[in-house]
Order: structure tokens, then C-alpha cells, then sequence
């Protein structure tokens, strides 16, 4: 995994602290109940649907997440939208936990990493866990200092959001 922009590649894999010296983000939310939930919301997470949901619009070389995909989300408008690559760096397949982290390329604006955890718990009830550590990458997000932050939040509540829907509308059809 050549490419990357930071040391620490895999540190959102587990529970573990995360890296000292970046901004830290653990969001959990509830997206559902029960095996077909699970699945749902596992699959929306793996096969960019939760980020195509968020319209951040996801150019990708593989249609499902696995270790060394290559990814870029494009967040604002047309030309206007800042470019964010990344690498999917790891990828949980278990019977109860499916999700996959990506890091930063060079050309983010952020250094570091975010995972997307799909849980099925032990009382039938589904989450997606964001976790996230970065810094500043460009002089733009150094500069937005207290307000990325704030941003990635709002971010990590869309994602759950969007992955609800998901899970919503499927189960309709």
C-alpha cells in the first residue's frame, strides 16, 4: 500500500486508542434490526451505496470495497468539488461484522483514516460505526481548523442516515 499519507494504517481496525496527534472520531448509530437488516446495511457500506447516497459521488476501481481498491469521493459541486482519494486498507467479513477502512493519497485534504463498521448484536440490533482519525492534509482544511470537525460529525450522522434509508426502502421492496 504505497501512496499513503500517514503511518498508522490500520489503527481503526480494532478498539484500540487511535493515533495521538490526530483529531479522533467514534460515532455509532443504529441502522436496523435483525439478519436481513444486517446484511442490508452491510452491503450498502461495502458496495459504495452509502456514499453514492450521500451524493459525494464515489469514482472507484472496483465495485466492492476489498484491500487495495482505489477510491475517490468527490464532495461539492461539479467542478468546484474538492477530490478526496483514498485506499481501502482493510476488510471485516464476519458473520456479525462487515465493514472496511480506507486511507488517505496524496491530494486529500485530510492525513489518516476512516472506518465503516456494519455490527449485528447479541440483541438482534444493527450499527454503523465511523471511526476516524486525521489532520490537516492542505493548507484549506489546516486552516478550517475547529469547523472539520464539526463537519466529519455531520458527516458520520449522514452516513447513518443514509444507510437507514437503505436499509428502509430495501426491506419495502
Amino acid at each position: 500500500m504505497s501512496g499513503l499519507t500517514y503511518a498508522e494504517v490500520g489503527a481503526t481496525r480494532g478498539d484500540s486508542p487511535l493515533p495521538e496527534g490526530y483529531r479522533h472520531l467514534r460515532h455509532r448509530m443504529r441502522v436496523g434490526q435483525g439478519r436481513v437488516a444486517f446484511e442490508l446495511a452491510a452491503d450498502a457500506v461495502l458496495e459504495w451505496r452509502m456514499h453514492a447516497g450521500m451524493r459525494v459521488r464515489p469514482l472507484t476501481d472496483r465495485p466492492r470495497a476489498e484491500p487495495g481498491a482505489k477510491v475517490t469521493v468527490h464532495l461539492g459541486p461539479g467542478r468546484f468539488s474538492f477530490k478526496a482519494p483514498c485506499e481501502v486498507i482493510w476488510v471485516a467479513d464476519e458473520p456479525r461484522r462487515r465493514g472496511f477502512a480506507y486511507g488517505t493519497l496524496k491530494g486529500h485534504p485530510e492525513c489518516g483514516e476512516e472506518s465503516f463498521v456494519v455490527d449485528w448484536d447479541e440483541h438482534d440490533v444493527v450499527w454503523l460505526t465511523i471511526t476516524a482519525f486525521s489532520t490537516g492534509g492542505t493548507w484549506y482544511s489546516r486552516l478550517g481548523g475547529p469547523l472539520v470537525p464539526l463537519l466529519q460529525h455531520t458527516y458520520a450522522l449522514c452516513c447513518g442516515a443514509v444507510v437507514r434509508r437503505l436499509v428502509r426502502a430495501a426491506a419495502r421492496a
